[in-house]
């Protein structure tokens, strides 16, 4: 915020002896680069330029203009924050692009896209910060002894040891930053995915590792739950970009292009497993992705051609095939069934007749399966009984969620 000398300010009996208006006699103008409070006397008393954090040769930007003063006064909590911090800046990007200043967040995105270049030559590892001209990252902390301080409080400090942290959070940040971005600004291209999917891979590595997190604590490192949220982000946030954009996607382990469908697990990599019914209920992956569409078709399928499913009931997977540790045998599971349905509900659309017609009819046809009260137990038996212990919780949240979706899609047909 600036002040700046007119010739238009009058003498006015509003104004204090220091020449200032009561705030409520100012309007605020602007056109989303700079802004001004305007006097109602004519005077124009302020001026800001909201983006000034923002070093335009390189777009970084910065997290504060000055340094080591003091979070208390006469305290030691002084640090030097003329530095481009991934998250910080990463959160900045959402209000630019809200308050239609894409210019500079189309900058810093460029500006952070090669800083993850970069991170190949360290295994991936991206730095939590950056000097704003070159994006260096040799940034040492180093005490002034000579300078008393602002009022006092030393030491005064250049430079900032945080450089060096493990701060796993700022991934989920970068993450997040960069795919909103993607929704709001410009369209990530497909260099830039495959930085996006070499931290995802890093991320894979990392993610049970304990850091520092964003409070930049000084002593041990810990296992903080912001940190594991934030990684969490990371990989959601890869993942919804692949699926919105049709990028190759990391689901290479998950999908074995042999019997074209997702498995049960890495290792039991042939074993069909209803359970990836969730993967769209999740926004995993998109329901009309043709991976999904696949591994769709195959648990459609009778148990007798390599399917799940047999008058109209859900089964988890093939026993003969995948050895649980348990023996014996199950029946049908209730909670996959519903997610069926709803992953039907979902492919549909209000478009997709076929599908929609199978949903209503599977979901019809699991509701008689329910008691007289209409509650169901963990499984049906192959005789139509139920199995397991019951009321099953799981269960009924399934239905609840199959039948709101599938509601929702006939409403919206009609």
């Amino acid at each position: 915020m600036k002040r700046v000398a007119t010739d238009t300010q009058t003498s006015s009996p509003r104004r204090s002896a220091n020449g200032y208006m009561p705030i409520e006699d100012y309007g605020l103008i602007g056109n989303m680069r700079t802004c001004a409070m305007v006097a109602t006397d004519g005077g124009l008393d302020y001026v800001c330029w909201p983006q000034q954090s923002n070093f335009e040769p390189s777009g970084a930007i910065v997290a504060a203009p000055t340094f080591s003063l003091p979070e208390d006064i006469g305290g030691s909590r002084n640090w030097d924050y003329r530095y481009s911090w991934v998250r910080d800046a990463s959160f900045t990007i959402y209000i630019l692009l809200r308050m239609g200043i894409s210019h500079e967040a189309e900058a810093y995105t460029s500006f952070i896209f090669q800083r993850m270049k970069e991170a190949k030559a360290r295994h991936g590892a991206l730095p939590i910060m950056f000097t704003y001209y070159l994006g260096g990252t040799d940034i040492p902390e180093v005490e002034l002894e000579h300078l008393e301080g602002y009022r006092g409080s030393r030491p005064v400090r250049i430079g900032n040891g945080a450089a060096f942290h493990v701060q796993l959070d700022i991934y989920g940040e970068c993450m997040d930053g960069i795919y909103l971005h993607n929704r709001f600004g410009k369209p990530v291209t497909y260099d830039q995915w495959l930085s996006v999917r070499e931290i995802a891979d890093y991320v894979c590595t990392i993610w049970q590792e304990k850091d520092m997190s964003i409070r930049e604590v000084r002593g041990m490192k810990q296992n903080f739950v912001y940190s594991k949220i934030m990684l969490w982000v990371a990989l959601d946030r890869a993942l919804r970009l692949a699926d919105k954009r049709s990028f190759p996607c990391p689901h290479h382990k998950g999908y074995n292009q042999k019997p074209e469908c997702f498995i049960q697990s890495y290792e039991s990599n042939e074993v069909l497993d209803s359970a990836v019914l969730i993967a769209p209920l999740v926004f995993f992956i998109s329901p009309t992705d043709p991976r999904f569409l696949k591994t769709l078709d195959k648990i459609l399928k009778a148990p007798d051609k390599g399917g799940l499913t047999s008058t109209g009931l859900v089964y988890r997977y093939n026993h003969s095939l995948s050895d649980d540790g348990v023996g014996g045998r199950e029946g049908a599971f209730s909670m996959c069934t519903f997610w069926l349905v709803e992953a039907l509900t979902r492919v549909t659309g209000a478009y997709d007749e076929k599908h929609l017609r199978d949903a209503v009819s599977i979901f019809e046809n699991m509701l008689s399966f329910g008691n007289h009260l209409r509650i169901f137990s963990e499984e049906i038996s192959r005789s139509g009984e139920q199995l397991g212990n019951t009321p099953q919780a799981i269960s009924h949240l399934a239905l609840i969620s199959a039948a709101f979706n599938l509601d929702k899609t006939l409403n919206e047909k009609r």
